[in-house]
């Protein structure tokens, strides 16, 4: 057996045989869907328009579609219930097995098919000209049989398809999905929605967690440390530690906010006096505040900006006191 030598055995090829042709397949498929988005972008129109004019007017948007044009739908169906837009997916072939019974007279359909020819659509078109339903189209085949019966067709670009045969749907559905994006968006702009009606629609996970508000965390009444301008910093400090949160609010009668005594404004004033003085002697004046509609997010972000370790922030409506919101009720909330 020949010897090889360590530096001989570390010797690797800069890529495996064939990474670069892979890296090369990859990026012709990404530059033929960058062209199609492109063209896409170029071809919008009034009939765009004319599509979010009729969708908006409906009770509900019901998207159809088969294949993979159907998988697209659902999606599409997906993003449009999350922005504001009721919005579901029914399946083409169940449509026609009962499932029609399911759209109604006020509804609007929105129909995918990439060739606009597809047999299992038919049941469908029949049904909402029949019962005067609204559809709009989504489809590349602008003379075609689900173009025609649309009041509003979106036709896509003539793009040729990334599969190097040409018969994989991939530069279309990304065309689709897209498409189905910007009307999804469009709407949701128009309808001025916010980001608080979208933490409506979306209480879990990740994003659920982005989207609490510091109203949902806060404490409030007799949980919130809180004394009088007048009041004895013996009294101040009992109420301190009664509460926990290492902080309390100075208010006048009418619940304003004047000030905050902290545990580092106890340090700070620490002397033979201290018991005997007032709170409002004590008190920091103008705290960092914050409302109750603010996202925790944001409450977090507040108390990490001063960098010196601010754990709880006052809620506030205009001036007056209305809770407390302490960091590790942000954190056991997921929000960091």
């Amino acid at each position: 057996m020949k010897n090889v030598s360590r530096a001989s055995q570390a010797k690797r090829p800069a890529s495996p045989p064939g990474e670069a042709a892979d890296i090369a397949y990859a990026r012709r498929v990404l530059a033929a869907e960058i062209a199609g988005l492109t063209a896409l972008q170029g071809k919008l129109g009034s009939e765009f328009t004319a599509a979010l004019d009729t969708l908006e007017r409906g009770d509900r948007v019901i998207v159809s579609g088969m294949g993979k044009s159907g998988h697209v739908g659902r999606k599409i169906a997906a993003t449009l219930a999350s922005t504001g837009t009721p919005a579901y997916f029914v399946h083409p072939a169940e449509a026609s097995h009962g499932d029609l019974g399911m759209i109604s007279a006020g509804d609007v359909v929105l129909a995918i098919s990439n060739s606009g020819e597809t047999a299992e659509l038919s049941g469908l078109l029949w049904y909402v000209k029949r019962f005067g339903i609204k559809l709009v189209a989504i489809t590349a085949g602008g003379d075609s049989l689900l173009a025609q019966a649309a009041d509003v067709a979106l036709v896509l670009p003539d793009v040729p398809e990334a599969c190097p045969m040409g018969l994989a749907p991939t530069t279309s559905t990304t065309m689709t999905l897209a498409l189905g994006d910007a009307v999804a968006i469009a709407l949701l702009e128009r309808k001025g929605f916010t980001a608080a009606r979208f933490g409506d629609f979306h209480p879990g996970g990740r994003l659920g967690q982005r989207l609490v508000k510091v109203a949902d965390l806060m404490h409030v009444g007799n949980e919130v440390p809180a004394v009088g301008p007048d009041t004895r910093m013996t009294d101040a400090i009992i109420e301190m530690t009664a509460k926990s949160f290492g902080c309390v609010a100075v208010i006048d009668a009418g619940r304003r906010l004047l000030g905050v005594i902290t545990d580092g404004d106890l340090r700070r004033h620490m002397n033979a006096g201290l018991l005997g003085q007032t709170a409002a002697e004590i008190m920091t004046p103008r705290p960092r505040t914050i409302g109750a509609e603010a996202l925790a997010a944001e409450a977090v972000r507040l108390m990490n900006a001063t960098g010196k370790g601010i754990t709880s922030l006052f809620v506030v409506e205009g001036d007056r006191l209305i809770g407390l919101v302490h960091v590790h009720d942000c954190l056991r909330a997921g929000v960091a």
